[in-house]
């Protein structure tokens, strides 16, 4: 049995997550469920970062202790991934004790290596990234993530980490292990940055008391990313699955997890993860999405109209997988329709009605994943729409299949011969739609089992 470890990037917790979080939730669950499918004993990581200066904040302006503040939104977040069906097998907190434990015994391996040392930091501070910058990556002065903040000017003798030292390291192994970050343009743009110089950072703060105290000096706490990037760790390490097959990450994440993170497991002796996978954005009716617009929808607003399944395909076919993307409700409502009512869900229920009416009993063919090279290829290379494209092809081929023999003009072994070939493919959709579309999945296995086959209730009711 092969092993396949998944994660996705832990969601800050000053607030509880909406729809631009939802895409590599829904994206790493399909992952996971196409592994668990082929018989790989599949690992499955999310959860909450839920230390740091925001959060600190956050809680104070309510009047209330950081813990219990991360507390309820670290259930809210749960809840509102548990909306989408997402199958993780553990939901992480940076507040749980083994992540601490273990946080703080990685700090003392990094600096037994050499790799840490006490510097006077001066310099710029991104608090909604809870990140450092330099003056280069100002636009307009601001963070390129947060343009409407104004970054924080910064003093304070912090412990720092010798990122320099990996600098040759990091520029040869991006440089020859080409899967390391994908998609390509995002690796060659992680190359040109290490290429550009790397300089050491600040992982540790003196004015933040929300966080993991440093295990020989606790007048200082380790830095929210030091912190949370360490995650992956805990939970590989704990069940042995380390290294990461995969971790699954925005484009705002990209330096943090392909520079800063390997560094740091080179410099304490762990293997790398094997791939970086990083997506672009989703904005709303042309806007970012944020709690400054007023234009934040939580996944359940959407599950609540479309349902989960509809939810998960829209954003597995037309999500960000390779650039952003602009969406909308109409234009979810009109995939919606068009593809799922009047597509798969049709083709269901026409095919059920006529054999409901021929009276005539199905014996199951015996129909496995490995016939289906061609999609399995496309998902061992996270080709997530595409395989949708594939599946949806044989819901064309289907539809274009009744049309040519008009099961509703034919009787005996003719009929009994077409029905037999379209419950085939129903059952090949129902199997290729697992990873996807779980819960449709499953009521079309249900429903085609055999040996009769009935008409149910609508899979997709068309939305007007």
């Amino acid at each position: 049995m092969n092993k396949f470890y998944i994660t996705t990037a832990i969601d800050y917790t000053n607030d509880v997550i909406h729809i631009g979080h939802a895409y590599q939730k829904i994206l790493s669950d399909a992952l996971a469920r196409y592994h668990r499918l082929i018989g790989d004993k599949t690992y499955f990581l999310t959860g909450t970062d839920e230390h740091g200066q925001k959060v600190e904040k956050a809680a104070k302006a309510e009047g209330i202790e950081p813990k219990a503040f991360t507390d309820r939104i670290a259930a809210a977040d749960q809840a509102e991934w548990d909306t989408l069906n997402i199958s993780y097998d553990r939901f992480i907190r940076t507040t749980d004790e083994d992540h601490k434990k273990f946080v703080q015994e990685f700090w003392l391996k990094v600096k037994s290596a050499g790799d840490i040392y006490p510097e006077k930091y001066e310099g710029l501070y991104c608090e909604s990234c809870e990140s450092y910058l330099d003056e280069s990556e100002l636009i307009n002065g601001k963070c390129p993530f947060h343009p409407t903040k104004e970054p924080q000017k910064i003093q304070e003798e912090n412990y720092f980490f010798r990122l320099s030292k990996y600098q040759e390291f990091l520029e040869k192994y991006i440089e020859e292990n080409k899967d390391f970050v994908i998609p390509e343009n995002k690796r060659k743009e992680i190359l040109a940055f290490v290429k550009s110089g790397l300089k050491d950072f600040s992982i540790s703060r003196q004015n933040v008391k929300w966080g993991i105290p440093v295990p020989d000096d606790p007048k200082h706490t380790i830095y929210v990313w030091f912190d949370a990037l360490l995650n992956y760790l805990t939970y590989g390490v704990e069940k042995n699955c380390w290294p990461a097959d995969v971790h699954v990450l925005g484009k705002d994440n990209l330096r943090f997890h392909s520079v800063y993170w390997p560094a740091m497991l080179k410099s304490a002796g762990y293997e790398l993860p094997k791939t970086v996978f990083v997506h672009d954005f989703i904005s709303l009716n042309g806007q970012k999405i944020s709690k400054s617009l007023g234009n934040i929808i939580r996944p359940k607003e959407l599950v609540d109209q479309f349902g989960i399944d509809g939810v998960r395909y829209f954003f597995l076919r037309f999500g960000p997988l390779a650039s952003d993307i602009d969406i909308s409700f109409d234009r979810i409502k009109e995939v919606y329709n068009s593809d799922l009512a009047n597509g798969l869900g049709n083709l269901v229920a026409r095919v059920s009605k006529l054999c409901q009416n021929s009276k005539l009993e199905f014996v199951a063919p015996e129909i496995t994943i490995e016939n289906f090279p061609e999609y399995n290829k496309l998902l061992e290379n996270f080709q997530v729409n595409t395989a949708l494209d594939f599946v949806w092809e044989i819901i064309s081929q289907a539809d274009k299949y009744i049309e040519n023999h008009r099961p509703w003009e034919l009787s005996g072994n003719d009929l009994k011969e077409v029905l037999t070939k379209l419950v085939e493919e129903i059952r090949k959709i129902s199997l290729l739609l697992n990873p996807f579309l779980p819960e449709t999945a499953k009521k079309i296995e249900q429903q085609f089992k055999g040996p009769k086959v009935k008409s149910e209730l609508s899979l997709f009711p068309r939305l007007s």
